[in-house]
């Protein structure tokens, strides 16, 4: 058995998604892009519903698609969502900050995980975009400040996943107990369960993971 958390754009979908074996939900708007941060109502809403299910409840933190570079302006917007996530009632939020050369953004990662306190906190795909060499570094990072998770597909997100399975299992046996390794993007329900065994992880991401909705 293994954690299936499907990532939707709106409220609608999530009562299909938890029938379908959802067993936890990411709260992401306009996934075609990459994902940004939904309304406040679709929290409110959503937070009731999954707590009467008792479902554990993310949702991105992210004010704009493009990079994830981000100005002072927008770590302002970032911290708000935050607060109205936590004062809603959510388990946890998902988001991350990079410097103009791919590094994490430190300065911005710490200040949003201070203003994240009580949440859980999941470091999302803009891992991704780390250049390989440095995301063992950047996982020593992130699991020295209590980040929970890291939502990653292991390679560009046009690449199969079944072709970056093979980076994927270094990085799931280098953060071993330290910090999760939460694989995504193209992950379905017929190819979930051969995914979850190659890479021996206990929680998969993805918007079909309990197929279509």
């Amino acid at each position: 058995m293994y954690l299936k958390e499907v990532c939707l754009e709106n409220y609608s979908s999530i009562p299909k998604a938890i029938a379908k074996g959802a067993t936890r939900i990411e709260l992401c708007d306009y996934l075609s892009s990459g994902g940004t941060t939904v309304s406040k109502g679709v929290m409110h809403e959503a937070a009731d519903y999954c707590a009467e299910k008792m479902i554990p409840l993310m949702a991105i933190i992210r004010p704009r698609s493009g990079n994830f570079v981000y100005n002072d302006s927008e770590l302002k917007i970032m911290g708000y969502d935050l607060i109205e996530a936590r004062n809603l009632g959510l388990d946890g939020v998902v988001f991350g900050c990079l410097t103009e050369d791919n590094w994490i953004d430190e300065d911005a990662m710490e200040q949003l995980l201070e203003e994240a306190y009580g949440l859980q906190v999941t470091f999302h795909m803009a891992f991704d975009a780390i250049p390989v060499e440095k995301q063992f570094e950047a996982i020593n990072w992130l699991a020295d400040r209590g980040v929970q998770r890291i939502l990653t597909h292991g390679g560009n997100s046009h690449v199969p996943i079944e072709e970056t399975l093979p980076h994927l299992k270094k990085l799931v046996d280098y953060a071993k107990d330290r910090i999760l390794i939460l694989p995504g993007g193209g992950i379905t329900n017929e190819n979930a369960a051969d995914i979850q065994q190659y890479l021996s992880v206990t929680e998969l991401h993805g918007s079909k993971l309990v197929g279509e909705l």
